[in-house]
């Protein structure tokens, strides 16, 4: 089949959006597939973060596929990738990545990871195709959100100049690099939730309620992290309990939370916090190395 790949714009994301549902809803086997992730919305929020970076795949005028990738820094991320189910084996997904790792090029990514299904052979090596390479699991978890929570001391972003330079200075000394100013403030522009600030060292970008990356009654840690060193477990213990308190807030149920298992005592402490893993995924980096997946690293993302 004659195929295009160039970037979406806003009349596609309706197609966009159903195809992104349909896939995954038919691969996980739901009833009616059209109601995977619920009233949550990753394909506008992350189209109008970065047009650029969102690519879909075209038979003529019919989408039948789509790409989404994001800069955070010198670190890469990308997905989901979706093609519709009656295009599967049909060499789409390859023509997506194509152009997705030509936009890392450009950016210079240094390092760059994706979240898969490590029980599906043939994705695992689309991305070995392509430079990644298996890692450790991730977990996807959640959490009952306490009526009263403890508050503590925490603050929202504003998305000052001054705030999203204290971010970055801390994620510089997590990986080299490594910037979360484009989530933040597409948080900030679209509405889509808050971000939380600890005083002594830590924050967490958080999507909450219907049309964010959460849906209705959730709040979705999108990435967080805290200043690494002697304290950082102890930070960190502030920066779930910080998110669970906006969580209550907002009036939210559940609060959602990933995190790589190299991170061991990050892991850990989510659990020890009540976390319960809804969804694995193994992390696949490019080039094969630990970036901040490492035991050392105090950060909550998942890259789906």
């Amino acid at each position: 089949m004659k195929i295009a790949v160039r970037p979406l714009v806003e009349s596609d994301l309706a197609a966009a959006d159903r195809v992104f549902r349909l896939a995954f809803g038919t691969e996980f086997g739901l009833p009616e597939p059209m109601a995977f992730r619920g009233d949550s919305d990753l394909v506008k929020t992350r189209w109008r973060a970065d047009p650029s970076a969102a690519l879909g795949a075209f038979r003529g005028e019919e989408l039948i596929g789509s790409s989404f990738a994001a800069r955070w820094g010198s670190f890469g991320v990308f997905g989901p990738i979706t093609v519709r189910p009656d295009c599967w084996e049909s060499g789409i997904g390859k023509r997506l990545l194509e152009p997705t790792m030509a936009l890392f090029e450009a950016w210079r990514i240094g390092q760059a990871g994706l979240f898969t299904f490590a029980q599906s052979p043939k994705h695992v090596a689309l991305y070995q195709k392509f430079g990644f390479w298996p890692q450790t699991l991730t977990a996807v978890m959640s959490k009952p959100v306490e009526a009263r929570p403890e508050r503590g001391q925490w603050s929202c972003c504003t998305g000052s100049p001054a705030s999203l330079r204290a971010c970055a200075e801390l994620t510089e000394q997590i990986f080299p690099g490594l910037d979360l100013q484009r989530e933040i403030v597409a948080i900030g522009d679209q509405a889509l939730g808050e971000t939380v600030l600890l005083p002594d060292g830590g924050f967490a970008a958080c999507h909450i309620g219907r049309g964010s990356e959460a849906g209705s009654g959730v709040t979705y840690v999108k990435f967080g992290a805290v200043r690494p060193g002697r304290d950082a477990p102890v930070l960190f213990d502030r920066l779930l309990a910080a998110c669970e308190a906006l969580a209550a807030e907002r009036g939210c149920s559940k609060l959602v939370a990933g995190v790589n298992t190299a991170r061991h005592t990050a892991y850990r402490r989510m659990t020890e916090r009540g976390f319960r893993a809804f969804l694995h995924g193994v992390a696949m980096q490019r080039p094969n190395e630990a970036g901040y997946n490492r035991p050392d690293c105090f950060v909550i993302d998942d890259w789906r």
